[in-house]
């Protein structure tokens, strides 16, 4: 593991792994690089299809800087941070994968730099793009902030805090990257955006919901649907990687 300064005195975490083409893998809320990536064996099945693996920290999570200001996680600089590790690593482009809020940052990453992207993957990502509100996003951080989680009678709210409990994270800095700045890019903006992607969802993922409208809104887009798997089992799934493996080497 490795940390560089990316901005404001905060440092970002990283490893690599493997040798050949690189591929930035950014993780999904309240979970790190370990437990999105290497765990479920995707730093094996890339490494193994000639490809170096380059793994992130997002900010506030991992062996990341956890900072406790709510506009250090605004979205433009979680997708900054990608180039400026690139930067640092004196990569020109790379190919992004991203799952979950991963996902959301790394379509951020397609419309302000999109020369830096050779391909991108966009998982566990669909309606859900457009469809989460403030309220929503309030009632998860004031989960993540509760005292106990006994105390939190919503399913959804409850599953976040209960998973953020997991990774034994910052639960201050994870409700701050809830609520950070941001918004969701209009089919428009997307429209310009000529980066080949592949958009994979699980069958049973209400969470993501249907990537039909991404996909339409993307012009260089390809969906997989990984059948019978959910928002959480989608990650280590075999005919995930097998979509991925494929569609890097197109």
């Amino acid at each position: 593991m490795a940390k560089f300064a990316v901005s404001d005195g905060i440092s970002v975490a990283y490893e690599v792994a493997g040798e050949g083409s690189p591929i930035i893998l950014v993780h999904g809320f309240a979970s790190n690089r370990v437990t999105n990536w290497r765990a479920p064996g995707w730093y094996d099945t890339l490494t193994a299809a000639g490809r170096q693996v380059v793994a992130l920290d997002v900010r506030g999570h991992g062996e990341s800087d956890k900072p406790h200001r709510r506009e250090a996680y605004d979205e433009g600089e979680l997708a900054a941070d990608i180039v400026r590790l690139m930067d640092h690593l004196r990569f020109d482009q790379a190919d992004v994968m991203g799952y979950s809020m991963g996902g959301f940052i790394s379509l951020r990453l397609l419309h302000d730099a999109p020369d830096r992207v050779r391909r991108a993957v966009i998982a566990g990502v669909g309606d859900n793009y457009y469809g989460r509100g403030t309220a929503e996003t309030a009632s998860i951080a004031a989960a993540l902030r509760a005292p106990d989680v006994s105390s939190i009678s919503d399913a959804v709210p409850r599953q976040f805090r209960l998973f953020a409990e997991q990774g034994r994270n910052d639960l201050e800095a994870l409700a701050l990257c809830m609520t950070r700045p941001r918004r969701s890019l209009t089919p428009a903006e997307l429209a310009v955006v000529d980066v080949p992607t592949l958009i994979v969802v699980g069958e049973k993922d209400t969470i993501t919901g249907p990537p039909s409208a991404l996909a339409k809104a993307l012009p260089s887009a390809r969906v997989a649907i990984v059948p019978g798997r959910d928002h959480m089992t989608t990650v280590g799934d075999k005919v995930y990687k097998a979509a991925v493996v494929e569609f890097l080497g197109a």
